[in-house]
């Protein structure tokens, strides 16, 4: 992105890093509203990553030259982060803010697992440790020993494929060294509108009237706070070494707890809490373990 230096220094790279996962970390804020003016999950990410993503066609398609190599990781991008986007957004309009950001969090296991079924890496017994302790906050999340059955909703499945497929984008933003960050950024836009069109079709939900109010909500959603987050995020993660980043994006976990707890009067169970430290914990320890093991800086994407 042109309005951020293609070179930063450790200290601007960490600062545009949490300011992105502030900004995640706020988003359940205008979706609640959202919700609250009438309109569904679907339509929210149809509207918003959508208009963004058909306006960032002519821009991907300029880039062409420099992915074309790599076109399958563009393809790529934009079908998993197009899902993470779009389930996220969902689970959180239809959720409580607490419990979808722990269930999203498990982003431990399956960086691990991934790395140890598809890269053949040696996973250390820490990471596996963390691994466990992520299972169990699981557990403890959705009931623990008082729960009928280990059983999932619709927002629950939503919040845990967002998770994942969020982890699966790190690694692919990674692997796309030849492909601009402009063209990462935007590839996700335009995979979230087409997977929201496909939604909106299948549930048959449609656009309800709006006043020019929302419509002004949902383009300054979009184009501003969407663009800007995701935009700082894909910079954040391509000059950071993984185990920094990891660490900070946690702020957006402490950002939205915090802030639902006072200002959207939500609440846990104790057991619920305690799963939802475990599954922290477990994060923090897979960031900083995951990044020890490479001593040398991430290269970053052509701009």
């Amino acid at each position: 992105m042109t309005f951020l230096p293609s070179r930063p220094s450790d200290r601007v790279a960490t600062a545009v890093l949490l300011f992105s996962a502030s900004l995640w970390g706020l988003s359940w804020i205008p979706l609640k509203w959202f919700i609250g003016q009438g309109l569904s999950g679907p339509v929210v990410s149809l509207l918003s990553y959508g208009l963004v993503g058909l306006c960032a066609l002519p821009f991907i398609w300029r880039d062409r030259s420099a992915w074309r190599a790599q076109w399958g990781f563009v393809l790529a991008l934009a079908l998993v982060g197009g899902w993470a986007n779009t389930s996220f957004v969902n689970a959180l309009m239809m959720g409580d803010v607490v419990r979808v950001m722990f269930l999203f969090y498990l982003s431990p296991v399956w960086s691990v697992l991934g790395g140890w079924l598809f890269l053949k890496e040696q996973i250390p017994p820490l990471r596996w440790a963390a691994v466990v302790a992520a299972i169990v906050g699981l557990w403890m999340v959705l009931g623990g020993p008082g729960a009928t059955g280990f059983s999932l909703t619709l927002v629950d499945f939503l919040a845990l494929s967002a998770g994942f497929a969020f982890a699966a984008n790190n690694i692919l933003a990674r692997a796309a060294q030849a492909v601009p960050m402009r063209t990462k950024t935007l590839a996700v836009f335009a995979g979230c509108g087409l997977i929201s069109l496909a939604a909106t079709g299948a549930l048959g939900h449609g656009v309800p009237p709006m006043g020019t109010v929302v419509w002004l909500g949902i383009l300054a959603y979009g184009f501003g706070w969407l663009l800007l987050a995701t935009a700082t995020w894909q910079f954040g993660v391509t000059h950071l070494e993984s185990s920094r980043a990891g660490v900070i994006l946690l702020a957006e976990l402490v950002v939205a707890v915090l802030t639902a707890v006072w200002f959207g009067s939500e609440s846990l169970t104790p057991m619920g809490w305690a799963g939802g430290a475990l599954i922290a914990i477990a994060a923090l320890v897979e960031a900083l373990d995951s990044g020890r093991s490479t001593s040398s800086r991430p290269q970053p994407a052509p701009t």
